[in-house]
């Protein structure tokens, strides 16, 4: 088909603005084209460097195999530092940091070593090649960058290019060229005339069937690529031409070297390769910057609008939120979630408590009933609800259960049908909505986002709305008993009051939606009368763990009042004092356990609450005994990291009744099993404690640093006496540190006493006391060894002459020479630089050289202190020497201490039961969610089922049903057919596929005076 549109201009059919949109960088910061960069200078360098040195390789591995033991040890011991990173987004964050951290460090350290000279690799002009074109790509990229935005800023170019690159960007960029032009220098050398250089071939002693009657087996074909790559260097990076050429530019150019077989006469004319290079990548860097800052065009062409949209779904992210890390030691809502609590328990606990405020306001009695007991369910023949607990911590795992939430039915496998479960009209949510603080950001991000995602607000909610007098309801619903859509009470937990409940009150007493449900709570604590006499007591235990006497007041009069002899109630709490209070060995709630005994006196039918993330159910060992409650439920498993359950599976006793468990998920092996994960994940899982333990670690060896008499340790001929004299000179190292070590013992003191008190106060004084010595010797042991071994690795250098040769810029020095060896400069370039720079040029590379050079540094310190003292260092020169030490003990020391950790934390959790908490935050694990649905029957019964999602989605794509469905203006979301944006990106991943039901049971109407009597439920 032709076309059948009219000719127009071409701006005015693409629609620059459009255009622009479409061509939209889709990376977190525009012009990052270092990904793909590094993707391909990595092939070159395998690809050229390899096969320039392989047949050497095979070669000098009979001689070399110790220092290849070496070089594995090395590289997998910063494999495993760096291995928390790998696979993340190259963005500006630690992770990135750590990328150049470790590649900065590790070739600092493997250059130093002989064995990549005795295969024919010296990569000390590769790195000086290196630093000096790096510092001189970014001085030009920086004015480059600096004139382009003064262009824009006169108004010469397109508004487009008023958007700053990022610093880290241009840097990036800069390594890429960099490492490029070394790939190259490795590869061609700097020869201006190439000629071709005969390819011989040696015997070597571990390949003898290498044999000259072989030559056309694979691994000759494969070796004669060495061939192809000088082909490539004559003829695809031959250098541009000779300085004749251009002769306004021959004063400004690099020249390169002559390739003679003997002494050369004269200079050479011809431009240097690895000049043109550079210039080639800095001009494509350049035109590509111009020509998509000032048009808003890419290399490439536009897609038509229709396609883009199209593809444009298929990309669109949630974004939401990572599981909160508890262990990072860089983390500001971490700190502020401390001083909230410190200023929470200090000012509001016994002095200021908001639910008097709220007392208050409730007066007269009338407004209390009017603000507190909400009726309008009880007229229904059945009713559905549902309760979970314990959201607002990962997305992906909140919004998994909010999607089921949200769902108009579910079909579910249950132990021998498939039951389709409809959702439920109320919504009771037991407490912490948002981790690890209460505040508006994470209130909006880790709590509200993913509930409007699973169930769209009303078309006109706004976000800054501030609903004044509840209910607000759609037009044309008269009161709550008319209104159909889901409902929504929620009651605050420990982590909502950490603020005063200032958070709370506002997000969730004066907003009326969360998504689609709606909101009509007016307090923090409320009742609710449900159909065939069934009542919901939602409790604010605050950090007291217990209601207060306003409370109690409300709720004992109303059972006075509303409560019949044979109706039903239901306890919704945060917290599960059951299972805590026997946890702890303690006692809390008084009130509520004699509004419970004293009060309902076996009305209680049931008792929910969070808190505890994961899910446990008992039920109550028929006696002759009253029964209080019969049946105690917990479900925190609403989106917040796991918990385990093997810890509480003693339990047995409450309210002087005996409880047996009947469920628990996950179940008591799968728990005990998931907690091996602080061994194996522990640093791979909390990274950012780095900070902390490579800190505490070398503030422990501090004061250790240098070992100067560590020659005895070499003369040993055994690997027994290596081992004997090792440990002997830990020793030595440990009591120098407890008689004369200042500061390694002040360290060692306080890191006992934090250890000490880190133990659950559950145990004597006596196992803390010994839990957290032990605790501190593993970690004082492995600081000490860390050190010592690192010591000794420096010695054997400096012994063998590796380090501590010739002073601190010797990489400098060498490179010097050599530059004028193979990088001739006829026209006096340098010199002009040096000039008119004022001598900065050259003092650049230099020092920055040496700063690269951190072991030589190190080593060439180290050498003066032992000759000469301590004293003899300068105040600066003391602090560059611990400075190298600690870049490098930094990060032999946090793989360590997080093994070291996470070892302690899974034997605390599986062989002495403590430490809950601590040990499976560590974990961050989003996976085994629930909630709980329920179903008061037209016979009165209570339907209880528990519908679980083992594995949570970590990638959501756009819902098609949801956007293909049909939308009415001002149709509400709880009518669709299909109301969750997202769904799993893989189907069969998606929680409405997976979710299955893991307990059910049923709580008949019984007499409860009968209950009372003898103990026995029907």
């Amino acid at each position: 088909m032709g076309p059948s549109r009219q000719s127009s201009g071409l701006l005015d059919t693409l629609k620059m603005e459009s255009v622009r949109t479409i061509l939209a960088d889709t990376y977190t910061y525009p012009h990052q084209h270092s990904r793909h960069a590094i993707i391909a200078v990595v092939v070159g360098c395998l690809f050229f460097i390899s096969f320039d040195n392989m047949y050497t390789f095979i070669q000098g591995l009979d001689t070399n195999i110790k220092w290849w033991s070496m070089y594995t040890c090395l590289f997998g011991f910063f494999y495993f530092f760096s291995s928390p990173f790998v696979g993340k987004p190259i963005t500006p964050s630690y992770s990135n940091f750590s990328r150049w951290y470790i590649a900065w460090i590790l070739v600092a350290a493997v250059y130093h070593l002989p064995s990549l000279q005795s295969m024919g690799v010296d990569l000390r002009m590769n790195l000086s090649l290196f630093l000096t074109i790096y510092i001189s790509s970014i001085v030009f990229l920086l004015v480059f960058h600096l004139a382009f935005i003064g262009l824009w800023y006169l108004g010469l170019v397109a508004r487009v290019a008023g958007k700053r690159p990022k610093i880290l960007t241009i840097l990036q960029n800069c390594a890429v060229i960099s490492i490029a032009c070394c790939v190259f220098y490795s590869h061609c050398g700097n020869r201006a005339i190439l000629r071709e250089r005969p390819f011989e071939r040696k015997h070597s002693g571990w390949f003898s069937f290498w044999k000259k009657e072989e030559r056309n087996t694979w691994l000759a074909k494969f070796l004669r690529l060495n061939e192809l790559k000088d082909q490539v260097c004559s003829s695809w990076f031959a250098p541009v031409g000779s300085a004749s050429d251009y002769p306004l530019l021959s004063k400004w150019v690099i020249y390169g070297e002559i390739a003679c077989s003997g002494p050369c006469d004269g200079s050479s004319e011809e431009i240097s390769p690895i000049y043109s290079l550079w210039a080639t990548f800095i001009g494509l860097y350049i035109a590509n910057y111009i020509v998509e800052r000032s048009t808003g065009w890419a290399l490439t062409h536009p897609r038509p609008i229709e396609e883009y949209q199209k593809m444009k779904k298929k990309q669109l992210k949630p974004g939401f939120l990572d599981m909160v890390p508890w262990y990072s030691g860089t983390s500001a809502d971490l700190f502020k979630t401390v001083f909230d609590l410190l200023v929470s328990v200090t000012v509001f606990v016994g002095r200021f408590d908001m639910r008097m405020m709220q007392a208050a306001m409730s007066l007269p009695q009338a407004k209390a009933q009017e603000d507190l007991l909400y009726d309008h369910f009880s007229e229904k023949d059945e009713f559905w609800f549902d309760f979970m607990a314990d959201t607002g911590d990962g997305g992906n795992s909140s919004y998994s259960v909010a999607r089921l939430l949200a769902q108009p039915s579910l079909r579910v496998k249950g132990a021998d049908s498939v039951r389709s479960l409809p959702r439920g009209n109320l919504l009771l949510i037991g407490g912490d909505l948002a981790y690890p603080n209460p505040s508006a950001f994470t209130y909006e991000k880790r709590f509200f986002r993913p509930f409007e995602h699973a169930l769209q607000p009303p078309p006109w909610y706004k976000d800054e709305h501030i609903a004044v007098k509840k209910p607000e309801l759609p037009d044309g619903v008269p009161d709550l008993k008319h209104y159909d859509g889901p409902q929504c009470f929620v009651i605050p937990g420990n982590h909502d009051w950490f603020d005063g409940l200032n958070t709370y009150l506002r997000y969730i007493c004066h907003k009326s939606w969360l998504g689609g449900w709606l909101m009509p709570q007016k307090r923090s604590y409320f009742a609710l009368q449900l159909p065939k006499r069934w009542w919901i007591f939602g409790l604010d235990l605050a950090l007291h763990d217990d209601i207060d006497v306003y409370q109690f007041k409300f709720f004992s009069e109303l059972i006075m009042d509303k409560v019949e002899e044979n109706d039903n109630v239901i306890i919704m709490t945060h917290e599960p004092n059951w299972l805590l209070d026997w946890y702890w060995n303690e006692t809390s709630g008084k009130n509520i356990g004699h509004l419970v005994r004293d009060h309902l006196k076996g009305r209680c039918k049931l008792r929910i609450a969070g808190d505890l993330h994961h899910y446990m159910r008992h039920s109550f060992i028929p006696s002759e005994k009253p029964v209080h409650v019969p049946h105690l439920l917990v479900n925190g498993c609403g989106g917040a990291f796991l918990h385990p359950t093997h810890v509480f599976s003693n339990f047995s006793k409450f309210y002087g009744n005996s409880y047996e468990m009947k469920a628990a998920y996950p179940s008591y092996e799968d728990s005990s099993r998931i907690a091996l994960g602080n061994i194996l994940k522990f640093r791979k899982k909390n990274w950012q404690f780095d900070t902390i333990g490579g800190v505490i670690y070398f503030v422990l060896a501090f004061s250790m640093f240098p070992q100067c008499h560590l020659k005895h340790m070499l003369r040993e001929d055994t690997f027994s006496g290596h081992v004997t004299s090792f440990l002997g000179t830990v020793w030595d190292a440990f009591l120098y540190m407890l008689g004369q070590s200042y500061v390694s013992s002040a360290a060692a003191l306080v890191l006992l006493i934090i250890a000490v008190c880190f133990v659950p106060t559950k145990l004597s004084r006596r196992k803390r006391l010994t839990i957290g010595l032990l605790h501190v010797s593993a970690h004082l042991s492995a600081a000490l060894i860390l050190m010592m071994l690192m010591e000794l690795g420096v010695e054997m250098c400096i012994r063998h002459k590796l380090l501590a040769t010739s002073g601190y810029h010797t990489l400098y020095e060498w490179y010097r020479q050599v530059e004028r060896e193979h990088f001739p400069d006829p026209t006096g370039l340098r010199a002009r630089l040096e000039q008119w720079t004022f001598g900065f040029y050259p003092a650049c590379i230099k020092y920055l050289m040496s700063a690269f050079d951190i072991p030589e540094v190190m080593a060439v310190t180290r050498s003066n202190i032992c000759k000469n003292g301590m004293e003899s260092l300068s105040r600066g020169g003391t602090v560059i020497y611990y400075a190298s030490m600690f870049l490098y003990f930094w990060v032999f020391s946090t793989p360590v201490v997080s093994l070291v950790f996470g070892s302690y934390l899974y034997i605390c959790i599986n062989w002495l039961h403590i430490h809950f908490d601590e040990a499976f935050s560590s974990l961050r694990i989003a996976n085994y969610k629930s909630f709980t649905r329920f179903h008061v029957n037209r016979d009165g019964d209570l339907e209880v089922y528990t519908l679980a999602v083992d594995k949570v989605p970590k990638d959501w794509k756009l819902d098609p049903k949801w956007d293909g469905e049909p939308k009415q203006p001002n149709e509400m979301s709880h009518r669709r057919k299909y109301p969750s944006k997202w769904r799993a990106a893989i189907t069969r991943q998606d929680p409405v596929d997976t979710v299955k039901i893991i307990d059910q049971f049923v709580i008949r109407r019984t007499d409860n005076t009968d209950l009372q009597n003898n103990g026995h439920s029907s």
